[in-house]
């Protein structure tokens, strides 16, 4: 039933918007809809204002998970800034404007419904259209009728704040280059089918016969079909084989270029001369193939967009400025300076590096640090562009913005080791010089032992040999491996962005994983409760008023509260201490144990202190409750390890890999967790920084082969750093522009899919260059002893090819799911 259609039947408790639960503090009694917050409120009333209901319809049949409204409330003024549209916006035909703009909360086809009929809520919005899979829309419109900040007004209304994508520019580039490889790549296709349609009837005619001027005339036909491809669609081969030779160095492109020039050439003579083999479907298909693999292995290795931009997307681009007078503005982040003052309110994102030096407020810091619990701050209290105000309001002053910021310079140091990184020499390269070298002298022997019997002998002798040991299989040999086992990894669940990352996971060394996140949950949950079980409902109850963390997992704990129970009253919360309140009658306080027992007209039982020592042992939060007085219960909340845990770090072992536990929390809890986990107290490294971490990376990485496993902007830079570098689901955009494979579910089994995988695809390209070797070599051979006649030369290039692209798509390299559980039944 959708939200729309189901008012009379929906429960005081679900939001009529998004479908979550609504939390008892914002129940409004008499109102026939409720809302979890205030953002689904405006989104809802839009949505049937503007008859766009259908969206709920959309919504339930993509099968998207509820997700609550995010609204900012923000004015966008800054959009509209000469300054702005300088960076950002792009003048399109007819005198309108266009700009990328990256959408929070887009995350189904509904949201594409949706967001393209923006025209109809903003006169002037001309056109929007919305990439779901980045969330990114291009927006075009008409400045004479309205403003850019009048359009993400509406979309923030809608519940999809705005944001200025940073790496328009770049994929604007790469697009065009794309596009043109692509286009080279359809044009020799189809010159390559017509010639070799020509070549069957030529082919036919030898044995049958044919009229003399019909096959002068396709022998013409098809040189003249054969130029394009081999001037224009060849280019990159050409331009790729002249560099090499300014350089004095011999790669792939040299012999690719001579065989395609020296085939196109000679057949050339003979097509004039009216004698001989014309060579053109060898190399129009020899053109073709090359593009082919030429095309995969750009798209292997093309990155969604720098890492630079996709990682600023992290921190906020508009800050809220206070003025002398007290007022606030918002403006750009790049013009804050140190000295400034800004504001800073619940839900938002600190802006800049800072002094708080009005308000107080829980600070979630597990973007620079992974911790999951919020930290308390109040004046003087340093605090960090990018993390996030979970209560209250601050004033800050700048102390750092942009580039020079905490997060700017983690940001700045992923850049470097990306830049550092050198790309792994793949086998093929290693070969290639040899390869090329060989060919040649084979070439000009080939020519020189067959001259004395006739010039003409001993070209086609040596053509024969350039193509029939053309490097069309071995230059397909690893980017086709590779291509196939990324589309099967992509289907497993495993986003890897190119071939070198393969190799370089397949190499054993050390494993360096983050804990929180990666192998845990990265949330809080009851994990032990002692005590009174009857004031359980009492405490949910209770903490559903608050939104910290802890507050969400004891909310969470007990599903028993009807819809129809009493609402808390006289509720006060006390930052990074605890709340308090009333409910049923009964005056309950619940937090800190510390800040509980001053709260106490009694002394706390026996067990209470053993169990506050036996949470803290095991690494948990004990969170104590007082009902009326005294002490009842105690909560004991943990980040819970994630299932298959403790065998992915088995199986890492028997992979060859040293295991090792890295991360951001308590060195304490960190060595309960390493514990449990099998993994000794000496490789348990808590209490590390981002800085840490990549320097416990780079030591690592002068010692031998890294792996780093991690899910946010504090394992950013150590992902970047590592040999290899893998994000796991949930983790921040940071961590998915820094690591080389991205894990799509959360399933640590396929951590160990990706590491066996890798291992099968490097086989695969082991496979192929050996076949690729064997006929070069063979072929070689025959060809110099005049066995091979440059017509069976050019029928046994493309069956090498053949063998090698049927080779890499049949090989089971990545295990998808439907495989995977069937193999572990067996």
């Amino acid at each position: 039933m959708l939200p729309a259609d189901r008012d009379a039947e929906q429960t005081a408790a679900d939001c009529a918007h998004c479908g979550l639960p609504v939390p008892a503090g914002l129940i409004r009694a008499g109102e026939p809809r409720q809302f979890c917050c205030e953002g689904c409120r405006t989104v809802w009333g839009i949505l049937h204002d503007e008859g766009l209901a259908r969206w709920y319809a959309l919504r339930e049949a993509s099968g998207a998970e509820p997700r609550p409204a995010r609204v900012s409330g923000r004015s966008y003024e800054e959009f509209d800034d000469p300054a702005f549209a300088e960076l950002h916006v792009r003048a399109a035909p007819g005198g309108l404007l266009t700009c990328e703009l990256y959408l929070e909360g887009v995350h189904c086809a509904a949201c594409v419904w949706l967001v393209e009929r923006l025209p109809r809520l903003v006169d002037g919005a001309v056109a929007v259209r919305l990439d779901v899979g980045r969330a990114r829309a291009r927006v075009t419109w008409d400045p004479t009728r309205t403003r850019l900040s009048a359009i993400a007004r509406q979309l923030d209304r809608l519940g999809y704040p705005a944001h200025p994508f940073l790496g328009a520019e770049v994929e604007a580039r790469a697009r065009r280059e794309d596009r043109g490889l692509l286009v080279r790549v359809g044009v020799a296709g189809a010159v390559a089918g017509n010639v070799m349609l020509i070549a069957v009837a030529l082919y036919g005619g030898m044995f049958s016969g044919i009229d003399p001027a019909l096959e002068t005339f396709f022998r013409w036909a098809s040189l003249v079909l054969t130029v394009p491809a081999v001037t224009w669609c060849a280019s990159v081969f050409h331009r790729g084989a002249l560099g090499a030779l300014r350089a004095r160095t011999l790669h792939m492109d040299v012999p690719v270029s001579l065989g395609i020039a020296a085939g196109f050439g000679w057949g050339a003579v003979n097509t004039v001369a009216g004698r001989g083999e014309i060579y053109f479907d060898s190399v129009t298909t020899l053109v073709f193939l090359l593009l082919v693999g030429r095309w995969l292995l750009r798209r292997q290795q093309r990155a969604a967009a720098g890492a630079a931009e996709l990682l600023h997307a992290l921190s906020p681009s508009v800050a809220r400025l206070v003025a002398d007078d007290g007022s606030c503005r918002d403006v750009p982040v790049a013009s804050l300076v140190p000295g400034m003052r800004v504001e800073v309110r619940a839900g938002e994102t600190i802006p800049a590096d800072g002094a708080v030096v009005e308000g107080r407020a829980l600070v979630d810091r597990a973007l620079m640090t992974g911790e999951t619990v919020p930290v308390p701050v109040g004046p003087g209290d340093e605090v960090e562009a990018g993390t996030v105000d979970r209560s209250g309001r601050l004033v800050l002053e700048v102390r750092a913005a942009g580039a020079r910021t905490r997060l700017g310079r983690l940001l700045a140091l992923v850049e470097e080791h990306a830049r550092r990184k050198a790309p792994v020499v793949q086998l093929a390269d290693r070969l290639s010089a040899w390869f090329v070298a060989a060919v040649l002298l084979l070439a000009a022997t080939t020519f020189a032992l067959w001259v004395r019997t006739g010039v003409g002998t001993a070209v086609d002798h040596a053509i024969a040999l350039l193509i029939v040991t053309c490097p069309c299989a071995l230059g397909l040999a690893t980017p086709l491996a590779v291509s196939a086992a990324i589309g099967r990894a992509a289907r497993a669940g495993l986003l890897v962005k190119g071939g070198d990352a393969i190799e370089r996971v397949a190499r054993p060394g050390v494993a360096l994983l983050d804990k929180t996140g990666t192998l845990t949950e990265g949330r809080l949950e009851v994990v032990r409760w002692a005590g009174d079980d009857a004031v359980r409902p009492l405490v949910a109850r209770l903490e559903a008023c608050s939104a910290h963390p802890i507050a969400r997992a004891l909310a969470g704990a007990d599903t028993a509260s009807g819809g129809d129970a009493s609402l808390p009253a006289e509720v006060r919360e006390s930052t990074g201490a605890g709340i308090s309140g009333r409910v049923d009658g009964r005056a309950l306080v619940v937090g800190a144990p510390e800040w509980v027992v001053r709260f106490c007209s009694s002394s706390p039982p026996e067990w209470f202190g053993p169990e506050i020592e036996r949470a803290t042992a095991s690494g948990c939060t004990p969170v104590a409750v007082a009902a009326d007085g005294a002490i009842v219960a105690l909560a004991i909340l943990g980040d819970p390890l994630r299932p298959g845990a403790k065998e992915l770090v088995a199986r890492l072992r028997r992979h060859g890999y040293r295991v090792r536990l890295l991360s951001g929390d308590h060195p304490r809890t960190v060595r309960v967790v390493a514990a449990r986990l099998g993994i000794a107290a000496a490789d348990a490294l808590g209490g590390a920084s981002p800085e840490d971490k990549l320097r416990v990376v780079e030591r690592a990485a002068r010692e031998g082969h890294v792996v780093m496993v991690g899910d946010g902007v504090n394992d950013a830079a150590a992902l970047a750093a590592a040999s290899a570098g893998v994000a796991i689901h949930g983790g921040s955009d940071a961590a998915l522009a820094a690591a080389d494979v991205y894990v799509t579910r959360p399933d640590l089994r396929l951590l160990d899919e990706l590491f066996v995988g890798a291992r099968r695809t490097l086989a695969v390209v082991r496979r192929n260059l050996a076949f690729s070797l064997v006929y070069n070599v063979v072929g070689a051979g025959l060809a110099m002893a005049g066995y091979i006649h440059p017509l069976l030369a050019a029928l046994l290039m493309p069956a090498s090819s053949l063998t090698v692209i049927v080779s890499s798509y049949r090989a089971r390299t990545f295990r998808e799911p439907a495989e995977r559980d069937t193999d572990d039944a067996d």
